[in-house]
């Protein structure tokens, strides 16, 4: 990474607010944010239940296809699919658990990973996800790894859908929650971890500004940002 970019990687389970923190550090860092949960949601709608049957050949004809892109900083970024914008539909919580079940595919993987590299070699980033800072950046300056109990996690997601006038049921956003934990967790290619180097910051008990101010501190310490 040349001395003129700066990458922050944040990675954690789902749900434990990686995408508001990420979104505030960059607009105060006037960095580019790069989704990329988002990533594996948009190919997860685009290709659907059938991308589970595919073969290794049929797959990587569809990903191939497939061309991301990221615009503007801070709060501005966006990420984008084939030159759009990426739906709404993506954030439902069946979507996230099919892109959590696509993810563990070797050859998904790869082609975001190489898709997200590609942007990161010629723009500074705050990225999130559940592999950044160990697979994706692994020379990333500051690494960061988010934690909650997936009951608390929940609750935040239940709040969040209540907010947006969605129906919301906690009981099955948990149960959600917890088997995603699992095969993030638990899958053989890049599993969900902290990386050796990463600041582990337990939420639970944290506002949003307090997680905020002390990822800031630390960049301020580490990254002499």
């Amino acid at each position: 990474m040349s001395a003129k970019r700066m990458i922050v990687t944040l990675d954690g389970p789902a749900g434990v607010g990686k995408t508001t923190i990420a979104r505030q550090l960059a607009e105060a860092l006037g960095l580019a944010y790069l989704d990329t949960g988002a990533m594996f949601r948009a190919v997860a709608f685009r290709l659907g239940e059938e991308a589970r049957e595919l073969d290794d050949e049929s797959l990587a004809a569809r990903l191939a296809g497939l061309a991301f892109s990221l615009s503007g900083v801070g709060r501005a970024s966006e990420v984008r699919l084939d030159g759009a914008s990426l739906p709404d539909d993506i954030r439902t919580e069946k979507v996230g658990l099919l892109a959590s079940t696509l993810a563990t595919l070797p050859l998904l993987r790869e082609s975001l990973k190489a898709a997200q590299q590609a942007i990161g070699a010629s723009t500074s980033l705050v990225v999130e996800g559940r592999d950044m800072g160990t697979v994706v950046f692994p020379d990333a300056a500051c690494k960061f790894f988010l934690d909650a109990s997936p009951e608390e996690r929940a609750r935040r997601r239940y709040l969040q859908l209540r907010a947006m006038g969605k129906p919301a049921d906690l009981a099955d956003i948990t149960l959600q929650l917890k088997i995603r934990d699992a095969q993030d967790r638990n899958r053989a290619i890049a599993p969900l971890k902290p990386a050796p180097d990463a600041t582990v910051i337990d939420t639970s008990a944290l506002s949003v500004d307090e997680v905020f101010a002390a990822i800031m501190a630390d960049i301020r310490t580490r990254c002499q940002a």
